[in-house]
């Protein structure tokens, strides 16, 4: 399906997400079971004595007895403790550890000797009150505080301030007993310096899931509706098809992709009719539309293929490539067809030294082997009579031919074996080694003679699609990249002829 892509995917995954998430935080918030909660903070923790700490900036004043409390010495501290009920189910004196246990609550001071306690709790909340001065009662033993099962409503909470021996660390004050179906925890302590948090910390949670969400959407659609470079189209392209013609669409691909971002044009060629093949294959297997996939023919494809569309690219040009160690330059069309016929054996027939020719071909996909068959040869070549293309394998063979791969096979044998000649695309055999050219008829390949010489070896390069692609698919824009504008420079300086140019006009119209 055309909607199933990773953008889309992304897309509806982060939606879902933040759907859930939200879902999620409304369940816990209301429908799942929620755990009662006893939480403290120390609220104040300092000495009695009259002290100024110039660095600190910081004086403590004693006058007189605290309330309710031993008259206090040189070192004792006051520790201002907050009680409270922070979630929202009710906390009962009967949710406190077990039966057995007079008191709700132990809390202790490290080392630190307990010398007095008193309690407040905000007016109008007789219960709590009660409860602190119901037997057992709020007290002390040694250096611990010993308080009552308080029962607290959601939001209730009651304030110790306890004096101590000697100053005592935050860290140090712990609160031991147990709840019922719930949790004992030491909560941030507040002062009025500070700011209450804007957000719950499952607010800024959720606040920052779906933040995240809505910036990803946002970027996707961005993305999603920046158009590309007028004339470029995004997606997958495959090219196959003509050996000889690969250089110059590897080009090709490369700078459409450099000038159309999004694009990826693959170029895997196997040969003009095996990529035809691949082209009917993709076809088949699209059912209706234009597949991805454009096929290079060097010539007219085979036919059968009535779904096939053709677009003309370019001229190329081919030659016959001849062993260095055999000194000719030159072959008639007839003496061509006679060596491939088996007529002329060696070398020394053509005024060449005195070597066996060796007939070195591309096998049966290669459409640089069928324009040599069709525009040079007028017929078929002989059968494989050969599998080092040095040695006769069929003693009924007039000629010793053997086939190979790839144009850069039939360039190496060609250059090792002495006597041997093969056939390649014009630009293949630039700077090798070994290998010379060979005219025809006196003729040579040259793209600036085209139209005036009469020169056989050469052919159309033949574009295929499967039907008729949509005119904003990759596969129109890179056709018409080809055709046109920096595609036809690269296939110029690939020794090839624009058939869009005037003079290429011409000539592909002559075919």
């Amino acid at each position: 399906m055309e909607w199933i892509t990773a953008e889309n995917v992304i897309a509806v995954g982060t939606a879902l997400l933040g759907v859930l998430v939200t879902l999620a935080v409304v369940w816990i918030d209301r429908f799942s079971p929620q755990r009662k909660r006893l939480g403290y903070r120390v609220q104040l923790n300092t000495p009695l004595h009259r002290e100024e700490n110039q660095d600190s900036g910081v004086q403590t004043v004693r006058e007189g007895q605290v309330v309710g409390m031993a008259t206090p010495t040189d070192g004792s501290t006051l520790v201002l403790l907050r009680i409270e009920n922070d979630r929202e189910l009710d906390i009962s004196s009967e949710d406190y550890g077990a039966a057995a246990d007079p008191h709700g609550l132990r809390i202790t001071f490290g080392e630190r000797t307990v010398q007095g306690v008193v309690a407040t709790i905000p007016a109008g909340w007789d219960s709590v009150r009660e409860d602190l001065e119901r037997t057992p009662t709020l007290g002390r033993n040694g250096s611990a505080v010993l308080v009552p099962k308080v029962a607290l409503e959601r939001g209730q909470y009651f304030k110790l301030l306890v004096q101590l021996s000697g100053g005592v660390a935050d860290r140090d004050i712990k609160i031991d007993g147990s709840l019922q179906g719930g949790t004992i925890r030491r909560n941030r302590s507040t002062t009025p310096d500070e700011k209450p948090p804007r957000f719950s910390p499952t607010a800024r949670n959720v606040t920052l899931v779906l933040t995240a969400c809505v910036v990803a959407l946002a970027a996707i659609i961005v993305r999603e509706r920046t158009p590309p470079p007028i004339g470029c189209a995004r997606g997958a392209l495959t090219v196959t098809g003509s050996t000889a013609f690969a250089p110059a669409l590897r080009e090709a691909a490369k700078r459409y992709e450099e000038d159309c971002e999004g694009s990826t044009v693959t170029v895997d060629v196997h040969g003009s009719t095996a990529g035809i093949r691949e082209l009917a294959e993709a076809g088949a297997k699209a059912g209706k539309g234009s597949p991805a996939v454009i096929a290079l023919s060097d010539g007219h494809a085979p036919g059968g293929f009535p779904e096939l569309r053709e677009s003309m690219v370019a001229v190329s040009l081919f030659t016959l490539v001849l062993n260095d160690g055999t000194p000719v330059g030159n072959l008639t069309l007839d003496q061509v067809g006679r060596i491939y016929r088996g007529e002329i054996r060696y070398w020394s027939e053509v005024g060449g030294p005195d070597l066996p020719i060796l007939l070195v071909s591309r096998d049966a996909n290669s459409g640089t082997r069928e324009v040599f068959q069709r525009r040079v040869l007028g017929h078929n070549e002989p059968a494989n009579s050969s599998r080092d293309c040095e040695h006769l394998d069929d003693a009924a063979s007039k000629v010793i031919r053997c086939e190979l791969d790839s144009t850069e096979q039939v360039l190496a044998a060609v250059a090792r074996l002495p006597g041997a000649i093969g056939y390649t695309e014009l630009r293949a055999s630039d700077g090798r080694k070994g290998l010379h050219r060979v005219s025809v008829d006196g003729r040579g390949p040259a793209v600036d003679e085209l139209g005036a010489s009469p020169y056989p070896y050469r052919e159309i390069e033949y574009a295929y699609t499967w039907g008729l692609p949509r005119a904003d698919s990759l596969t129109s824009s890179f056709l018409t990249y080809l055709r046109s504008g920096r595609g036809q420079d690269v296939i110029s300086a690939h020794g090839h002829l624009p058939c869009a140019t005037p003079k290429g006009l011409k000539v592909c119209g002559d075919g």
